[in-house]
């Protein structure tokens, strides 16, 4: 399983989700598909990330602050890690969502216009 973390701002818009989820497939070794997204629990319900799954028909894990929190990632943003307890929201939602051992595939990646990221994880287990 692979899983694209997705964290963005509200006044993130569909094509700046896809710009950055296209961001991450790419930098991705040949042959990964993405098979789910993660988001933060309290935006699940966004407009923009509903279109999204629909769009790719993507599963989506909807995760909480609580899951999330003390997720070792290697990008430190000091903003994510004071409004979450972990580096990179968008690394954290994909190895939570992938799974105990998951391991990053791509790091953070960031939309065009900034308001949005993605990174990708691998469940080590089927």
């Amino acid at each position: 399983m692979i899983v694209a973390g997705i964290g963005f701002r509200a006044q993130a818009t569909t094509a700046a989700l896809r710009a950055v989820l296209n961001a991450a497939q790419n930098a991705a070794p040949a042959g990964c598909n993405i098979t789910a997204l993660a988001v933060f629990a309290e935006k699940a319900d966004s407009p923009a990330l509903q279109a999204l799954a629909r769009d790719t028909n993507l599963t989506l894990h909807a995760l909480t602050r609580d899951q999330i929190a003390q997720t070792p990632t290697p990008t430190q943003s000091p903003r994510i890690q004071t409004l979450f307890a972990t580096g990179s929201l968008a690394e954290a939602l994909a190895l939570t969502a992938a799974g105990p051992g998951a391991r990053l595939i791509t790091p953070r990646h960031t939309s065009p216009d900034g308001t949005a990221t993605a990174a990708l994880a691998e469940s080590l287990t089927p």
